[in-house]
């Protein structure tokens, strides 16, 4: 060892450099005063010689120890050359001569936990900083001894590039010039017991392909968005008086490229296809079962690792913007399935962060989901919320999204969810109900509407649980919309019953009327109805080959007529004959077959009518909008009215859900004059036989259900028959 030492560097300093163990590496690494000069101290593991030139100047740098290297310098500002055994070199600026990036602000923000643009300071950011590129790194991991950036740019090693604090926020950060996009990278953590762990980005905006692990430094900024016309325009298409037809779809099984290797389609292929394929078919809206990045295929994205960053499966992110910009500019919203209820206990991931419950709960009775195997997010910290509510924002603001389907709410809602006695911490006043999520579900409805009106939030919400559709300032919990999950398992439960014990069941399909205006409600049929041996929405129906497609042909009619907006999952808008598999493609073939391409042209067109009257969407969500008609359970006959406007032409819906045909029905309408047929699900193009009303029928003086006035219908079997009033006979 050279006899002469920078009084800022002793021999446990060195001792803890080459061991990788340094807790404040950057009070000894980098350029530092020691008397009247200037030293530079470098840790270079595999260097034989390290050059520093200033100026134009080299001055080669002395060994002091292992892959300590130091010696004085003229002047601040200096490049590093490392020169190796093999005769090669590599000269970099020094990652330890540039002062810290993150502001006193932007820490003063994260350490209160409000934030709202957390993607902006945490994560890997290509920069440029003090007049040098690179990308600088920036990981909450309060309780960690050393953190330390590793990649395919160190060699994975946790020494070359650790870490300084910034201020007392928890926060790390480093900036590291040369390293930009694509870089593979992690973060290694020291924990307080002096353990070691290998953590992805928690806010890292790419990831490697699964099962690989790291994350990858993408550049998210200066995009080009040319959707302009539909961000004006979508304040209107999210209103509740407006036609809401939503197309779920999982990106990895809508189709596949069998031509190359049975791949899934990209974002791009997708920004095609799919759109053009929802945008035929009269949907507005695509919502996304969940992209943030997952590493389990199996969980469809329900169990997301990394929650800023979408999906490397098809693409990286520009070309997840391409997509939701070609959806955009062809009249179609796009929705982000969003998981803030739960994450994976995957060791990559955020389980034991920095060495404790950081993310989630300590205790299991509060932290672990028992029936997902999972962990739950404190909700109750504040840096925890932040993390949550700033990735709200994000999917918005950086992605354009349309809004957002908060997944599992209900299991937010209540400590005590899928648990029994024992298993649970009641909160502070003794109750079930979780305080600290309910805050957290009210805060980011708060931040996102806040933030741009034109969006809307959904509520998966599966309870009785009040107000989750109603503004915050009212007591409730500030979605803009929530699945009806009662309707879809009433309704089902009936349809799946036989014809001839219907009439026992009845209230099923008129019960849930009694509750429809309580939210602003989404009838919902998704992929959790065709899953888990539930079988696909075909075989879910009694009878025949024939009435099978019968009856989910007037399921499908009576739910677009019934009051609140519309979701249908892929597949089932062809009647999908098999359970649906996320491992292969729909079954496209099925789809050009006759009776299930009459189902296919049955939804297309109760889109359009949906969309093309607004009486059967303006008062989607208010009782003034409908109104029961015949309504017999011995007969499981079903009539309602529907009303938009003032000005608007009602809509009468008769269904007959037995296979029985009613001839000479008398059916009570509104108002005297002709009642044009605009909708008859036995018609021949949907694969019916084409028994009708050949075209409507004028309303004569002949008094039925509590109108002066009624009309005289063929009902077919197993079929919905729809009428609009029309001015005149044409």
């Amino acid at each position: 060892m050279p006899s002469e030492l920078p009084d800022f560097l002793t021999q446990g300093d060195i001792a803890a450099l080459n061991a990788g163990t340094h807790h404040a590496p950057f009070d000894v690494l980098g350029p530092h005063k020691s008397g009247n000069r200037r030293w530079i101290t470098v840790f270079q593991p595999d260097a034989v010689e390290v050059v520093a030139t200033v100026g134009g100047k080299p001055t080669p740098l002395n060994r002091i120890e292992g892959a300590v290297f130091a010696g004085p310098v003229a002047g601040k500002t200096y490049t590093l050359t490392m020169c190796y055994a093999d005769g090669s070199k590599y000269t970099t600026p020094d990652p330890f001569a540039f002062d810290p990036v993150l502001t006193d602000f932007d820490q003063y923000l994260v350490g209160e936990g409000t934030h709202k643009e957390l993607w902006r300071v945490l994560g890997a950011h290509i920069t440029r900083h003090q007049r040098t590129d690179g990308t600088h790194f920036a990981v909450w991991a309060p309780n960690a001894q050393r953190v330390s950036v590793i990649g395919d740019f160190n060699n994975w090693d946790a020494r070359r590039h650790p870490m300084r604090p910034a201020g007392q926020t928890g926060v790390w950060e480093v900036f590291l010039p040369t390293v930009g996009e694509g870089a593979k990278y992690k973060y290694q953590i020291t924990t307080a017991d002096g353990g070691s762990g290998q953590k992805a980005d928690p806010v890292g905006f790419g990831s490697q392909h699964p099962p690989e692990k790291a994350s990858i430094v993408r550049d998210i900024t200066g995009y080009g968005w040319n959707d302009q016309a539909w961000m004006k325009s979508r304040a209107k298409r999210a209103d509740r008086a407006s036609p809401i037809s939503i197309y779920e779809v999982h990106l990895g099984s809508w189709r596949r490229r069998y031509d190359d290797h049975g791949r899934p389609l990209s974002y791009k292929e997708l920004a095609r296809d799919l759109v053009s394929y929802v945008n035929y078919m009269g949907f507005t809206h695509i919502e996304l079962m969940p992209v943030s990045e997952f590493p389990f295929d199996g969980s469809w994205g329900y169990q997301p690792v990394g929650l800023y960053a979408p999906t490397i499966r098809f693409g990286p992110p520009h070309e997840f913007r391409d997509f939701v910009e070609a959806a955009h500019n062809a009249g179609i919203g796009v929705l982000l399935d969003w998981v803030p209820g739960h994450f994976p206990t995957d060791d990559h991931g955020l389980a034991q962060f920095d060495g404790t419950a950081l993310y989630e709960h300590a205790d299991p009775r509060e932290g672990f989901h028992q029936d997902w195997n999972t962990l739950i997010y404190n909700y109750g910290r504040r840096e925890v919320k932040n993390y949550l509510v700033a990735n709200a924002l994000y999917w918005l603001k950086e992605y354009h999204l349309d809004g957002l389907r908060v997944d599992a709410v209900a299991s937010m809602l209540y400590r005590d969810y899928s648990r029994n006695d024992g298993e649970w911490v009641p909160n502070k006043d003794g109750g079930r109900e979780n305080y600290e999520a309910i805050a957290f579900l009210q805060e980011m409805n708060i931040a996102t509407y806040g933030a741009d009106p034109s969006i809307m939030t959904v509520a998966e919400e599966s309870t009785s649980f009040p107000a989750v559709s109603q503004p915050v300032h009212t007591g409730g919990l500030g979605f803009g919309y929530k699945w009806n999950m009662g309707w879809m398992n009433d309704t089902l439960r009936y349809m799946e019953t036989d014809p001839i014990y219907r009439q026992h069941h009845h209230h099923l399909m008129t019960f849930p009327i009694d509750w429809a205006f309580t939210e602003n409600f989404i009838l919902p049929i998704s992929h959790d109805e065709v899953v888990h041996g539930k079988g696909s929405m075909l075989t879910k129906m009694p009878g025949t080959t024939w009435e099978k497609f019968a009856n989910l042909r007037a399921y499908y009619a009576f739910m677009w007529m019934q009051p609140g907006k519309k979701l249908l999952f892929m597949g089932c808008e062809f009647a999908q004959p098999e359970e649906w598999n996320h491992d292969r493609e729909l079954n496209w073939g099925a789809a050009e077959l006759p009776a299930h391409k009459g189902i296919q042209h049955l939804i297309r067109d109760l889109n359009g009518l949906y969309r093309d009257n607004p009486a059967l969407h303006v008062n989607d969500c208010a009782a003034d909008g409908f109104a029961w008609l015949s309504n017999d359970p011995t007969q499981s006959t079903i009539g309602f009215v529907r009303y938009g406007a003032k000005d608007d032409a009602p809509v009468v819906v008769m269904c007959n859900f037995t296979p029985v045909a009613r001839d000479a029905f008398q059916l009570g309408v509104p108002s005297s004059g002709f009642w044009e047929e605009i909708l008859n699900t036995d018609a021949a193009v949907y694969g019916g036989e084409n028994r009708g009303n050949l075209g409507g029928c004028a309303a004569q003086d002949v008094p039925a259900d509590g109108h002066a006035q009624s009309v005289t219908l063929t009902l077919p079997p197993l079929s919905v028959v729809v009428l609009r009033k029309r001015d005149r006979i044409k």
